[in-house]
């Protein structure tokens, strides 16, 4: 069976399908927004370091409550001060081996790769200019000079008048 349908010729205009309902914008992101965290985990870091240094200053308080102050209190308020320099020594420490690693990883994986690339244009470069110097330069500057020399003779023969 076969359909004899007609195709329309005419030069209006097709109307336009409805649009699809498209998935939503993806939303752009802010520089402000992006701080957001970096200043909330700054803010936090504060407030605990403020609140580690209140409970040093109830500790020591404390500690020297009594009548007489002697020798193994002052030694015990100076262990407590020491084990708190090792503390904030060790996240330094910490803090900075995480930083030379990712150091180390730049330089692996990014630094590296591009001072390879950028070795390989210097040396085609290079061979692109001793070509052009080789092809070009030295065979337009050899025809200069046997077009001097030529012209010099003519002018020595004075075939040409000045």
């Amino acid at each position: 069976m076969e359909d004899n349908q007609s195709i329309p010729t005419s030069t209006a205009p097709i109307p336009e399908a409805p649009p699809t309902p498209e998935a939503p914008p993806t939303p752009e992101v802010t520089p402000q927004e992006e701080e957001k965290p970096k200043r909330s985990a700054g803010i936090f870091i504060i407030i605990g370091a403020i609140v580690l240094l209140a409970l040093v200053g109830v500790a020591i308080y404390f500690l020297l409550q009594a009548d007489l102050v002697t020798t193994s209190r002052l030694r015990d308020i100076f262990i407590i001060f020491m084990a708190l320099e090792f503390l904030v020594v060790g996240l330094a420490l910490i803090v900075m081996m995480v930083q030379l690693a990712t150091l180390i990883n730049l330089l692996q994986n990014e630094i590296k790769p591009i001072l390879y690339t950028t070795n390989e244009t210097i040396s085609t470069l290079r061979g692109t200019a001793v070509f052009l110097s080789e092809n070009l330069t030295e065979p337009v500057i050899r025809m200069n000079q046997y077009f001097a020399g030529f012209k010099r003779v003519i002018d020595l023969l004075r075939i040409t008048r000045r």
